[in-house]
């Protein structure tokens, strides 16, 4: 696992994605890896930790997601913009070497054969709830969160750093376009940061 990467309590994991980034979604089935990139993605609930995520049919990673059961969820950060907008408009289906090409650098966690993607803000390896429904109807996919890990440098102690960290690692937030925003300034209700 590379340097500066620490496990989060899967009680805090929603923490790391309930400011509504841009994500990306990989999956692995039968030695294949595929990344995505997604915009739709929440925290649901608390204990067990849950989320969910909206992975369209047209998708090779949602074929992936759907054999293996499993997914990892990643926070990409500023300076990995432009890898996530290629992953986001590139086919695994029609260019085999899409992760190559993009720039896509896979590790792996011990306990999870899930692909990771590396120099993201934060990691959730995910077991999928099945909802056949949900998932046909809406492409609307739930997962248990089953582990859950954030590079110190940004996260620490159950929260963001934002402020005090290099802006490369502030989060993306796709718009439209190739457009993103990076999240802006920490305001504290009365100076106090909840725990």
């Amino acid at each position: 696992m590379p340097p500066h990467i620490a496990p989060v309590p899967l009680e805090k994991s929603y923490r790391l994605i309930n400011h509504g980034p841009t994500i990306l979604v990989s999956a692995r089935h039968d030695g294949v890896d595929n990344v995505m990139a997604a915009s739709w993605a929440c925290a649901l609930d608390f204990a067990p930790p849950k989320l969910t995520v909206v992975l369209d049919k047209s998708a090779k990673t949602r074929e992936l997601v759907e054999k293996s059961g499993r997914l990892v969820i990643q926070v990409p950060t500023v300076a990995q913009m432009d890898l996530t907008h290629e992953v986001g408009n590139r086919s695994l289906a029609e260019q085999p070497d899409k992760l190559a090409r993009c720039g896509v650098e896979l590790f792996g966690i011990d306990g999870h054969d899930q692909p990771f993607v590396a120099g993201c803000s934060a990691w959730l390896a995910c077991r999928v709830i099945p909802e056949p429904h949900n998932q046909e109807r809406y492409d609307l996919f739930i997962a248990e969160i089953i582990g859950a890990w954030a590079d110190t440098r940004v996260f620490r102690d159950g929260h963001w750093h934002f402020e005090t960290a290099d802006p490369a690692w502030r989060s993306l937030h796709y718009v439209a376009g190739g457009h993103f925003y990076a999240i802006g300034e920490a305001m504290d209700v009365d100076g106090i940061l909840a725990g």
